[in-house]
């Protein structure tokens, strides 16, 4: 004997349209990621790091970046209500790109590897603290001036 066939359960899921679902924000995902590691690297041609130098244009790019970070996500949360794909194209997209941890973990290696463990270090302590630093500063400093704006 052969027990009986059940049908499945499972109710279909419907699709969204590509426009109205997670298609715009991956574009200005990748628009904003462009920009962003476009200007990363225009910054690091015009301030290329010298061997064994403590890599400055990284350090600054990451510090700077969390610093808008920052600003950013006060404001957007805090004060303005964007549009939906704001956030995505300048927050993970443009920043994200900007910002680096790839090369700042390159750029310590680099540093150990060649034979200069002070400064690949120092490099990573300082741009961890730098960083958070700088993003909790900027958003302190940015809820401090939109208070005194408030009507």
């Amino acid at each position: 004997m052969t027990a009986p066939q059940t049908e499945t359960l499972r109710v279909p899921t419907p699709r969204q349209p590509v426009l109205r679902g997670q298609g715009p924000v991956v574009a200005v995902v990748a628009l904003g990621g462009a920009l962003g590691a476009t200007a990363r690297y225009a910054l690091s041609l015009w301030w290329p790091p010298q061997p064994g130098g403590f890599p400055w244009a990284t350090f600054w790019t990451n510090v700077v970046g969390c610093a808008v970070i920052g600003v950013f996500m006060v404001v957007i949360t805090e004060r303005w209500a964007a549009h939906r794909l704001v956030r995505p194209f300048f927050g993970t997209g443009v920043l994200g790109g900007f910002t680096t941890f790839s090369t700042y973990a390159v750029d310590v290696q680099k540093l150990l590897d060649a034979g200069h463990p002070g400064t690949g270090l120092a490099y990573l302590a300082a741009t961890l603290l730098a960083a958070l630093t700088a993003v909790w500063l900027a958003a302190t400093a940015t809820r401090r001036v939109l208070r005194r704006r408030r009507p």
